[in-house]
């Protein structure tokens, strides 16, 4: 289920705000210019599934993204938890950083944890399936897949080198806790 915590940036133990409802997310979101929607899939996706399939699954919303926002490029990535390299994949987001252009990511499956560093606050995003957050470029955050990822994401590009992080050199990020999911 999709979460959403908010800490004052001094403060990782104790949530300024702490909701699962996806209205109040959405709602908290847009107040700092970033998108929160659920999507559904027109069709069944079955494990395994080509990029190809995935996104025809879901190609009325990724046409009315790509069409309002100008994105470029479309692709499916997917991280399993046998990966070989899932623990350099997984530290290459776990610092504060920015990008160049908006960072747009729809989880087909699985989770991952968005934390955005705004104005004195830190919120904290559990994104899970159906989920589709849209950061807005030069937006300060990290991203945790955590220790055994499992996700299936749409990402979307508008330049070849958009997804580079450029980071702040901060500590803030290692201050806050890793993501864990839930375990069901």
């Amino acid at each position: 289920m999709s979460r959403l915590r908010i800490f004052d940036e001094n403060d990782p133990g104790q949530p300024l705000f702490d909701s699962h409802d996806g209205a109040a997310i959405t709602a908290e979101l847009e107040k700092i210019g970033v998108a929160f929607e659920r999507w559904q899939a027109s069709q069944a996706i079955a494990p395994g599934a080509t990029p190809e399939q995935v996104i025809d699954a879901y190609r009325a919303d990724i046409d009315r993204l790509v069409a309002e926002r100008g994105f470029k490029t479309v692709d499916v990535v997917s991280i399993a938890p046998d990966n070989p390299n899932r623990g350099e994949m997984r530290k290459k987001f776990l610092d504060e950083h920015f990008h160049k252009e908006d960072e747009v990511r729809f989880f087909v499956a699985g989770s991952g944890l968005f934390t955005l560093h705004v104005d004195g606050r830190v919120y904290e995003i559990e994104c899970v399936k159906d989920d589709l957050i849209a950061v807005p470029d030069g937006t300060r955050h990290w991203f945790d897949m955590g220790e055994s990822p499992s996700f299936v994401a749409i990402r979307f590009f508008t330049e070849p080198d958009g997804w580079v992080g450029h980071f702040t050199g901060t500590d803030i990020a290692q201050k806050f806790p890793r993501y864990a999911p839930a375990t069901n």
